[in-house]
C-alpha cells in the first residue's frame, strides 16, 4: 500500500475509522494527527462495536504501529478510559506510541470549554463537544501550552507552571467567574498524567520514522473530523481548532508532503453534521429523521443526535479541492435501500438575487439566504448489505455513483454497504 491520508470530506462522522481500519491491514504505521478526544471512530469487527476518541483505528491490528502524532491534544484522563476499555477486550497494545510532542488537555481547559459554550446563546453558539479542545489549541498557539514532554521534566514544568498558571487563574476567575488552580493541583495532576502516558511515550519516533522511510514502510494517516470543520477551511467560526484537511497530515504527524502518496476522503451516501452552522441541505422533516434513524445519526462522543441532509456536491467539490483528493469512500449507501426518491444538491441558489452558485460560498453570513438547487434520481428499493462487487450493485445505485463521481470530479473507489468490515465494495 502506497503512503495514504484518509480524511472526512463532510462535517465529519462520515465513517472514516471504517475505512482506516480496512485500510490499516496493509499498513505498517498508523498515525493519527490531529484532534482529540472530541472525535468519535466507530468500527465493527465481527458485530463488535469498538469506539475511538484518541487511539488510532488500526490499533485492532497486531504488529501495527499506531502512533498519536504532535497535531493532536490529550487529555490523559479520558485517554486512560480508553486505554483499559481495550485492555478488558484483549487488545494488544504494545504498538501504541505517543509523540512527546502533543499538547496536553488541563482540567482548565474543560472549565472554560463548558463555560464558554454553555453561556453562548443563537449565533454565537458553536456547538462543541465540550472537551476543552478548542482552549487546548488557543493556549499551544499562544505558547502557553503543557506538552507531553514537559509532564516528565519536573524543573521545566515548575518554572512553567510558574509562568502559566498565574496568567490562566487570572483569566479563569476574572473572565469566566471560575475557580482557579494551585501549583500543587496542577503538578499532582501532571504526574498522575505522566504515569498513564510513560508506557507509550515515544521519544525515539525520528529514529523510527527515518528507519519507515528507509524500508519502505506504508505509512497511514488518519484524520478526525472533516474537511468543512478545518479551521481554516471550513464554515468559519462553526470549525473545530485543528487542521482536518489532508495539510494537516504533514504538520501533525512529522513527516512532509513528498510522503504522501493517495489522499482518500470519506463521504456518507447523505451528509450529517453535529452543532451549529450552515447546512444547505439539511432535512428538518420526515425524511431527515428517516435517514438518522436507519443510518444511527447520533454522536459517538456526545451522543447528540446529528443533523441530516441530501448529499451536496458543492460541499464534496470543495473538499476534493482543498484536500487534493485522489478517491473518495463513499459510506452509508444501504441507507437509501427504501428510498424511492433520492435527491442531490448541485448548487445552491441566492433567494434575494437569483445567483447560482456552483463552488462553496466561504462567507458563512450569506448561508441563510442560499437554498439548494437539486436533482433527483431514482431509488433501487432492494437490500444491498450483501453485496460484495460493484457489478452486482442495482442500476439505479450504480447511476447514483456515477453521477456523484461527475459532479465531484473524484472517482469513487470504496463503498461500504452496511457497518461491517466485509460489508465493503472495492472498485
Amino acid at each position: 500500500m502506497e503512503n495514504t491520508v484518509v480524511i472526512g470530506a463532510q462535517w465529519g462522522d462520515e465513517g472514516k475509522a471504517k475505512i482506516t481500519d480496512l485500510l490499516a491491514q496493509n499498513a505498517d504505521i498508523i498515525i493519527r494527527y490531529q484532534g482529540g478526544c472530541n472525535a468519535g471512530h466507530t468500527v465493527v469487527v465481527d458485530e463488535k462495536t469498538f469506539k475511538f476518541h484518541l487511539i488510532p483505528s488500526g490499533i485492532l491490528y497486531k504488529n501495527k504501529l499506531c502512533f498519536i502524532g504532535a497535531g493532536t491534544v490529550i487529555y490523559p484522563d479520558v485517554l486512560e478510559q480508553e486505554i483499559e476499555s481495550l485492555k478488558k477486550d484483549n487488545i494488544d497494545l504494545s504498538g501504541l506510541k505517543i509523540s512527546p510532542l502533543a499538547s496536553i488537555t488541563m482540567p482548565y481547559h474543560i472549565d472554560i470549554d463548558g463555560y464558554s459554550e454553555d453561556t453562548a446563546k443563537g449565533a454565537e453558539k458553536i456547538g462543541t463537544t465540550k472537551k476543552g479542545i478548542g482552549p487546548t489549541y488557543t493556549d499551544k498557539i499562544s505558547r502557553h501550552g503543557i506538552k507531553v514532554q514537559d509532564l516528565f521534566d519536573e524543573e521545566g514544568l515548575s518554572k512553567k507552571l510558574d509562568l502559566i498558571l498565574p496568567l490562566k487563574n487570572k483569566e479563569l476567575t476574572h473572565v469566566y467567574g471560575l475557580k482557579p488552580y494551585t501549583k500543587e493541583e496542577i503538578t499532582s495532576l501532571c504526574q498522575k498524567y505522566a504515569k498513564i502516558i510513560k508506557p507509550y511515550l515515544c521519544n525515539d519516533w525520528q529514529k523510527i520514522f527515518h528507519e519507515a522511510l528507509e524500508q519502505n514502510k506504508s505509512i497511514l494517516f488518519e484524520g478526525a473530523q472533516g474537511v468543512m470543520l478545518d479551521v481554516d477551511w471550513g464554515t468559519y467560526p462553526y470549525v473545530t481548532s485543528s487542521n482536518p484537511v489532508a495539510g494537516g497530515a504533514c504538520t501533525g504527524s512529522g513527516f512532509g508532503p513528498s510522503v504522501i502518496k493517495e489522499i482518500i476522503g470519506v463521504s456518507k451516501a447523505y451528509i450529517t453534521r453535529v452543532g451549529e452552522g450552515p447546512f444547505a441541505t439539511e432535512l428538518k422533516d420526515e425524511t431527515g429523521e428517516k435517514i438518522r434513524n436507519i443510518g444511527h445519526e447520533f454522536g459517538t462522543t456526545t451522543g447528540r443526535p446529528r443533523r441530516t441532509g441530501w448529499f451536496d456536491a458543492v460541499v464534496a467539490k470543495y473538499g476534493a479541492l482543498v484536500s487534493g483528493l485522489t478517491s473518495m469512500a463513499l459510506t452509508k449507501l444501504d441507507v437509501f435501500d427504501t428510498f424511492d426518491k433520492i435527491k442531490v444538491c448541485t448548487a445552491y441558489k441566492d433567494k434575494r438575487t437569483g445567483e447560482i452558485f456552483d463552488y462553496y460560498p466561504t462567507n458563512v453570513n450569506i448561508h441563510e439566504f442560499l437554498e439548494p438547487v437539486y436533482e433527483t434520481h431514482d431509488g433501487w428499493k432492494q437490500d444491498i448489505t450483501k453485496i460484495k462487487t460493484y457489478d452486482e450493485l442495482p442500476e439505479n445505485a450504480k447511476k447514483y455513483i456515477a453521477r456523484l463521481e461527475q459532479l465531484m470530479g473524484v472517482k469513487i473507489s470504496v463503498i461500504s454497504v452496511g457497518p461491517d468490515r466485509d460489508q465493503t465494495i472495492f472498485r
